[in-house]
Order: C-alpha cells, then sequence, then structure tokens
C-alpha cells in the first residue's frame, strides 16, 4: 500500500519555505475589505443586476447544466447568443471555453501543432499559457518582459528556421498590473512572415479599452491581432472564456482544441448571465472611471511607502517584498486589521519577488484606500 509520507513531507517543506497554501475560510472574512478579488467593477455585488436578470423572461427556465460537451449539446441558443453578442462587439467570429485556463491550454496546444511553429511568449505570461505550451509540444523561447527589441530579436534569428511564430504576450499582466505595447507587437507582425499574435486580455476585459473591451480594441491595427483571449470570471462577474478569431482559425479550434471539444459545457443559464452583462459593458464607463481613480490613488499610496515610481496606476498592483515568508506576515497582520492582500509566491511569481498582489474593484472608496494605506504603514514598520 502506497503512504502518504512523500505528500505530507512536501507538505511540511512548502511550509518551511513560506510558500505554503490554504484555502481561506469565508466566516473568518465577514466585514473585511478586500484587496485581493479579481472583481474589478464590482458587479458581483450587484443585487440590481441580478434582480433584472432573474426578472427577464424565460431566465428562470434555463437549465443549470448542459449534460454535454459543447459538441454533444442538445441545445446550443445560449451559447450562439453569446457568440454573437461577442462577435459584434469584436468584429469577428468568437468562440466559448469553460475558463481562461481552459481557452489558453486548449487554444495553444492546437495552434503549436502546425509544423514549423516557435512559440514566443513573454518570460510573465500566467500559467495556462505555460501548460498550453507545455501540452503543444512545439519549440518554445521567451523574450524578457515587454522587451520588444529581444522579441525582434528572436524573430530576426529564427526567420529561416521556422514558417510560423507564434507571439504570445498578456495585455495586462496578471501580477504586475503593467501593460503590454500592442501597437509596437502589431508593427513587428507587419514587419516578419508567418507571425501569429495572440494576445490574452483575462486582466483587461471589463475594465481598459474602448467600451470596456480590453486594450487590443483601443489599438489602430486590432483587426491584426489573430487571437484575443477574454474571460467572463473577473470583471465580467460570471465564469467562462472566449476566443475571438478569424472564421478559419474558430473551425480549426472546434476541431482540435481538447479543452474545449471534451468538457461539457458551460451551463446556459451562467451563458445567459453572461451575456446579460456584456450586453451593458459600455454603459459601465462610471465604474471604469472609479476604478481608474482608485488605481492612481493606490500607486500614489505605495510610492510613498518605497514602491518604484514607475510602478502602473492600474486595478492591479504589486507589493513586493521579496521574501515568502514575510509576505505571508505582512497579509497576515493586515488581515488582523480588516484587509485581505493575500501573498503570492513561488511558483506563481519568480524566486525573490514574492508579493502582496493587490487588486481593486469598483466597489472600493477612496476611504477604504485611505485606512488601508494607514494599516499597511503601521505593518511595514514593523514585520
Amino acid at each position: 500500500m502506497i503512504t502518504d509520507d512523500f505528500y505530507r513531507s512536501r507538505v511540511e517543506n512548502l511550509g518551511q519555505e513560506g510558500n505554503l497554501r490554504v484555502i481561506p475560510r469565508a466566516d473568518a472574512e465577514r466585514g473585511i475589505v478586500d484587496l485581493s478579488s479579481n472583481d474589478y467593477l464590482g458587479l458581483a455585488l450587484r443585487d440590481d443586476l441580478r434582480r433584472e436578470f432573474y426578472g427577464a423572461p424565460g431566465v428562470a427556465d434555463l437549465p443549470l447544466t448542459s449534460s454535454a460537451s459543447r459538441l454533444l449539446a442538445a441545445s446550443q441558443a445560449t451559447y450562439t447568443a453569446l457568440e454573437d453578442t461577442l462577435s459584434q462587439l469584436y468584429g469577428r467570429p468568437t468562440l466559448l471555453f469553460n475558463s481562461g485556463y481552459h481557452a489558453n491550454t486548449g487554444i495553444v496546444a492546437a495552434l503549436g501543432q502546425a509544423p514549423r511553429t516557435l512559440i514566443v511568449a513573454d518570460r510573465l505570461v500566467h500559467a495556462s499559457i505555460i501548460d498550453g505550451i507545455t501540452l503543444s509540444r512545439a519549440p518554445f523561447t521567451r523574450f524578457r518582459h515587454n522587451d520588444m527589441a529581444h522579441l525582434e530579436s528572436i524573430l530576426n534569428k529564427e526567420r529561416d528556421n521556422y514558417d510560423r511564430f507564434l507571439v504570445i504576450t498578456e495585455s495586462i499582466f496578471s501580477m504586475d498590473g503593467d501593460s503590454a505595447d500592442t501597437e509596437a507587437l502589431i508593427n513587428l507582425r507587419r514587419r516578419y512572415d508567418g507571425v501569429m499574435l495572440y494576445i490574452d486580455e483575462a486582466h483587461a476585459v471589463g475594465c481598459s479599452g474602448p467600451g470596456g473591451l480590453g486594450l487590443s480594441a483601443a489599438s489602430a491595427g486590432r483587426e491584426e491581432i489573430d487571437v484575443i483571449i477574454g474571460t467572463f470570471g473577473k470583471a465580467c462577474a460570471s465564469v467562462g472564456a472566449f476566443a475571438a478569431v478569424s472564421p478559419a482559425v474558430r473551425e480549426y479550434l472546434v476541431n482540435t482544441s481538447r479543452s474545449l471539444i471534451f468538457s461539457t459545457a458551460l451551463p446556459p443559464l451562467n451563458v445567459a448571465w453572461t451575456d446579460f452583462i456584456m450586453s451593458r459593458l459600455e454603459s459601465l464607463e462610471p465604474e471604469r472611471r472609479h476604478l481608474r481613480d482608485l488605481g492612481r490613488h493606490l500607486r500614489d499610496t505605495l510610492v510613498s511607502l518605497g514602491a518604484p515610481a514607475d510602478l502602473a496606476p492600474s486595478h492591479i498592483q504589486p507589493l513586493i517584498v521579496g521574501d515568502p515568508h514575510r509576505a505571508v506576515a505582512l497579509s497576515q497582520a493586515l488581515l488582523a486589521r480588516g484587509f485581505k492582500a493575500l501573498p503570492i509566491r513561488v511558483p506563481t511569481v519568480p524566486r525573490g519577488t514574492d508579493r502582496l498582489r493587490l487588486s481593486l474593484s469598483a466597489s472600493l472608496s477612496h476611504d477604504d484606500l485611505n485606512r488601508f494605506g494607514s494599516a499597511l504603514r503601521e505593518v511595514l514598520s514593523t514585520i
């Protein structure tokens, strides 16, 4: 009989390293100001939106399960309705996935199977993209974070060795909150044959760009971005993800993306809720404006406490402390003072960049951030 010795010792080692993770207890979070949520627009807390949605004709009759994969589901009406909404917003065909993780693992793995393809990814892309690269079995390399000169040097060096280059980045990076230079990426795509540009907008959809459609939508050459990934489980207060692609790529993914083919599709009720939110996305500019104001407020607070002056004033900002034990201690001390700011450690971020990842929501107030700044100043002086 296999014993648990290996697993127990591994857990003990994680604890000694300061990298042990636990699932927070919900009953310990009442009255806490949450600075770790991805509910960027505060929509998950909006009772008025839920009441309006549930009061619409036919909603009460929507199934709570699809009971099959998308390719086998008997009813497709809610899925096609959402895809039609997204296609109108993005001006191209779209395809739904069960999550951002499903989208990236399934799509990157499928696109990487084209012969003589080199995948070139920003060094800080998140785990689902890395897992998709691994599943693709394609050769890959990484360029230094947001370093367009390094990316171009790779394309120039490898242009005779490969027919295709799948260049992957995030628009707003999930751990640092800084942004990719989409215009520079588009210019590189124009100058090098065989480049397919893949931009993950998981932390931008809803929050950034015209109508909340992400940073890609603000680019003059947005139609040249081959793959745009967006998720619904963050600013859009739902679940699932989508890819906006060309007609040919959509048909290819329907036939090759394993995470789509072999997963039970999202429940129709959730899909209808997402459609409800997405159809209202443009009208949420007041929430986006307030979120931007909060981002500037938080940036100014962190800079006053020693953070780099070039810290991006976005809805995601890191307080890098460089040590996992200190990150945990700071998080615990802040929680005792009424603020949830969870520690982010290896392997989520590179070793030596352990941090508190601070994420903002439009449901927060400037007073919340003033009180958080005072609490943070206090704990930093003692830990």
